[in-house]
């Protein structure tokens, strides 16, 4: 568990898949970026400027609509990229997987939903245990993934199990992106395209990495 190793066996995986890689990364931004803000001008552009109180309603609806039309499709992109890390055959349009079954779809909303609920909830007690509880939180969909017949509460759980003594290193794993990303921002954000590939690959690779070590120590067991 090096993060450098993790990392570098990210851009093996990517490699010769660039060209797809940042095809998705556009889509992405496209998707939940992009398409969002335009329908947000036009939708919310026509209420009153002036009646606050309306416009701060719609916009809540409206953000939360939007949310749960684009969110699925980031759980997508995160999962072609573990397919990718597995060496499997992967699609552009496996990016809507999480569109092509209702249950998946209504069990990533609704997970997603419970994520935040307990994030919050450990929030409000002290900012710290939050994070922590997020990073613990963090593998979920991975999880659902790999597991689709899991429940909601069981996909966290097991998350919470896989991140067991690896929430620091996780969070290591994103903050050494840092220098990355300072850099993608002063190409006014073109690099990201090359970026966020390149950081849901490590994680892909860092659930593939835990979930094996997990796996065998119970085997050890």
């Amino acid at each position: 568990m090096i993060i450098r190793e993790i990392k570098k066996e990210a851009l093996v995986a990517l490699e010769n898949k660039w060209g797809f890689a940042v095809l998705l990364a556009f889509l992405l931004g496209i998707f939940t970026v992009f398409l969002p803000n335009v329908i947000d001008f036009f939708v919310l552009g026509g209420v009153d400027e002036f009646n606050g109180a309306t416009r701060s309603v719609w916009a809540d609806i409206f953000s939360l609509i939007i949310t749960g039309i684009v969110y699925p499709i980031s759980i997508g992109f995160n999962w072609v990229f573990l397919s990718l890390i597995r060496r499997e055959p992967q699609q552009v349009k496996s990016m809507f997987q999480p569109f092509l079954d209702i249950g998946t779809f209504l069990k990533i909303i609704g997970t997603s939903i419970l994520i935040g609920i307990f994030t919050m909830l450990w929030t409000l007690l002290l900012i710290v245990p939050g994070i922590i509880k997020g990073l613990a939180y963090s593998q979920t969909f991975y999880v659902l993934k790999d597991n689709p017949g899991i429940s909601m509460t069981g996909a966290i759980t097991e998350s919470r199990r896989l991140m067991d003594g690896y929430k620091w290193k996780y969070f290591l794993l994103q903050l050494s992106f840092i220098g990355w990303i300072l850099l993608a921002l002063a190409t006014f954000g073109i690099g990201f395209l090359w970026l966020i590939p390149y950081i849901t690959a490590s994680s892909a690779e860092f659930y593939n990495e835990i979930r094996q070590a997990k796996n065998n120590d119970s085997v050890e067991a």
